[in-house]
């Protein structure tokens, strides 16, 4: 899961102190695995930690929590991080029957852990944030304190140099071990704490959509409901809609090829512009790379076989042609030509390719 950072940020920006939900365990079936993570403002939220009942108790309990923390602020009182456990069946009656156990903490603007964080994202560094949830006896002024460590650095302290020096250790244990997502332990023999320690590695899921037709419109929408950072490049300036989602960049631009030299390494470029001699341009310019985790290119199979003659006329290897996704969206399985339809394949094709990348290390699929 990548992205929770900017989303925590934006959050507090807009709110000043929201409630940070974390699936802290999950046993058995249960919605969203150990590691997802919501935010929770008085008003707002992003993420979600599985919908339901769970979610909804979850958005419950935490803007209580906020309501009483601003009652606190006005004595100085703290409100530690705490957990809450969920059989989903017994307590609230959702069929899939695990237990969800979800870690509640407070963030707010002086939360200092939140910079390092955020540059962890942009270079795509893993890190972990270390929680620890005292007893009662324990807590005092550093009960809210979080602790974000990395490969070679660490920001804030929990507030004593022993679960330091523990957290830090099983943190980087935990990123050395490619492990991911969210574990707890009992800190021995240390101020009677126990630690939630949450892995996360950024992986950016950058999207270059070429292309402001009917397609083009229809896979902006549905990207905009992903955890996308997306870039969506055309001439026609007037094309465009007035709004785009969020997490989309529009580029209006009469050189649309200069952007693919521009792109961060690892990106998915999809190209379905209104012009067959703009696409071949496009993609001339981005055979001439070879670190997309997709490249795909709208059209039939004679389309892709006219310009791979064409391309391998001009020197490009068979090898890198062979990583050229065209038709895009076949792999999906949906054979209606509706821009709609197409779009809902395109999409699912990339999340599909970002999976397999994940799970096996794959670099590419390709469609012919």
């Amino acid at each position: 899961m990548t992205g929770w950072i900017a989303d925590l940020r934006h959050a507090i920006d807009r709110e000043g102190r929201v409630v940070l939900v974390t699936v802290a365990y999950a046993r058995g079936s249960t919605p969203r695995p150990a590691g997802t993570v919501m935010i929770v403002g008085l008003c707002t939220f992003a993420g979600t930690i599985g919908g339901g009942h769970l979610e909804f108790e979850a958005l419950r309990i935490a803007r209580a929590a906020l309501a009483q923390k601003s009652t606190r602020a006005l004595v100085g009182a703290s409100l530690a991080p705490w957990i809450v456990r969920f059989p989903l069946a017994a307590r609230l009656g959702q069929c899939c029957g695990g237990v969800a156990t979800l870690a509640f903490a407070v963030v707010d603007r002086e939360s200092r852990w939140l910079e390092a964080a955020a540059g962890c994202e942009s270079a795509a560094t893993p890190f972990a944030l270390v929680t620890p949830f005292w007893n009662e006896a324990s807590a005092g002024d550093t009960a809210t304190a979080q602790l974000l460590v990395t490969a070679d650095d660490v920001c804030e302290s929990l507030g004593s140099a022993e679960l330091d020096s523990i957290a830090i250790a099983t943190a980087r244990k935990n990123l050395a071990t490619g492990h991911s997502g969210a574990t707890v332990i009992v800190a021995p023999n240390a101020d009677r704490a126990s630690l939630l320690v949450h892995v996360t590695r950024p992986d950016p899921f950058h999207v270059l959509v070429f292309g402001n037709g009917h397609v083009g419109h229809a896979l902006i929408q549905i990207l905009g409901a992903l955890p996308v950072q997306a870039r969506w490049i055309d001439s026609r300036e007037n094309d465009f809609p007035a709004q785009a989602p969020a997490n989309v960049e529009v580029i209006a631009t009469d050189t649309p090829e200069t952007e693919i030299g521009e792109a961060p390494c690892g990106a998915f470029v999809v190209i379905l512009t209104h012009s067959h001699a703009l696409d071949f341009v496009l993609l001339e310019a981005a055979v001439t790379r070879d670190d997309w985790r997709y490249l795909g290119l709208i059209g039939s199979k004679s389309k892709r076989a006219q310009f791979e003659k064409r391309l391998s006329a001009r020197g490009v290897p068979l090898q890198r042609l062979a990583r050229i996704v065209c038709p895009i969206g076949a792999g999906a399985g949906i054979r209606s030509k509706e821009p709609g339809a197409i779009a809902v394949a395109v999409a699912a094709e990339l999340l599909a390719v970002r999976e397999a990348i994940a799970d096996h290390g794959l670099s590419v699929v390709a469609t012919r």
